[in-house]
């Protein structure tokens, strides 16, 4: 999934970047609107993170001329400004989100991933990794054909591994993207969980590394591999 996010404070950009590119999606950065603008027409993205107040040509503008091209890809909209006219203001120009600064940075990734899960409704968006098959819009895993049962904490830890397949992902991240599942709240649920993937995963090729002290990687199958 290609995220653009528009931001020109610089700390923050690179805060929301680093956290996105974590949770295993691919992020460019503008921050300006003319640049954002340029990108967004050069550029095929699936969500745009926008901030309102930028250089050059406001977030507002930037939003106008994407819809007036034609472009529906989902917009979170990113601002200091909480005025009431003003949510109503983007989202007659076809905002599809909000959030307030200061942000949480697990709040703005819940959003960023309800607003793919609800553009992919209908399509046939899927993450394949071997025999592994994540269907995006209908939250439905399966392994080698056969459906596989896993509650909601464990697709989501499932969902994240295979998006970062080959990469080690922490503890700390894994927990603080699901924080707000009640069944992740601590490191401690964290590794009750992968041990229940791991043993619906038992016996295949898809296999869950424990990365002593760090995390866990999920190990790519050897036909995945460069």
């Amino acid at each position: 999934m290609r995220i653009l996010v528009v931001e020109d404070d610089s700390f923050l950009a690179e805060s929301v970047t680093a956290f996105l590119r974590q949770a295993g999606y691919e992020v460019t950065c503008e921050s300006s609107g003319p640049g954002a603008d340029a990108a967004l027409g050069n550029g095929k993205y699936d969500l745009l993170i926008l901030d309102v107040g930028l250089p050059g040509m406001d977030g507002f503008g930037v939003l106008y001329r994407l819809r007036k091209r034609g472009q529906q890809l989902p917009v979170l909209v990113l601002t200091a400004r909480d005025a009431v006219e003003d949510r109503v203001y983007g989202l007659n120009l076809g905002a599809d989100d909000y959030v307030v600064k200061p942000l949480q940075l697990q709040e703005l990734e819940a959003r960023v991933r309800a607003l793919l899960r609800r553009s992919l409704v209908g399509g046939e968006r899927k993450l394949s990794l071997g025999p592994l098959v994540l269907d995006l819009a209908a939250h439905q895993a399966s392994l080698d054909g056969h459906t596989l049962e896993l509650t909601t904490g464990e697709w989501r830890l499932l969902e994240l591994l295979v998006r970062r397949a080959g990469r080690l992902v922490t503890k700390e991240h894994l927990r603080d993207t699901c924080a707000s599942r009640e069944d992740l709240v601590s490191l401690n649920a964290v590794e009750v969980q992968i041990s229940r993937l791991r043993s619906k995963l038992a016996n295949t090729e898809i296999n869950i590394r424990t990365i002593r002290g760090l995390g866990y990687l999920l190990d790519e199958p050897v036909e995945n591999r460069n």
